[in-house]
């Protein structure tokens, strides 16, 4: 028997507030990246430039995606490559993996966090 998970992603969305709105009332992950820019890490190059959580449904992926739209969040990395270029995301729905992930959300956000720094060496991330 496997332990192994395999957690399939929705198409990347534009990183505007059309696209996120929909999510208000969703707890889950949620990944921000560049379209075009590579990333330099230590290791390795990366689009990805955030990884997110909303453990919460009253603090959703939408509520929080918003944040860092409208800089309320005060991540200037994003706020500054998305004045280079426009960003897109992907989530998790926390909902939909009740049934194959018997841990806490802030478990699953360090497994992609703990992952990322494996494979690219570092991870910068500012608590919101």
């Amino acid at each position: 028997m496997s332990n192994e998970v395999t957690i399939y992603f929705d198409r990347p969305l534009s990183f505007e507030p059309s696209n996120i709105q929909p999510l208000n009332g969703i707890a889950g992950l949620y990944f921000i990246f560049s379209q075009t820019i590579d990333i330099q890490y230590p290791f390795d190059k990366s689009k990805l430039l955030y990884i997110g959580m909303s453990e919460k449904k009253t603090n959703s992926i939408g509520r929080r995606l918003l944040g860092h739209f409208d800089c309320k969040s005060k991540n200037l990395g994003l706020t500054n490559y998305r004045k280079v270029e426009p960003l897109l995301f992907t989530y998790i729905n926390f909902e939909m993996l009740k049934n194959i992930w018997q841990f806490r959300i802030e478990d699953l956000e360090s497994y992609f966090i703990l992952d990322f720094v494996e494979q690219y060496g570092v991870y910068w991330k500012r608590r919101t």
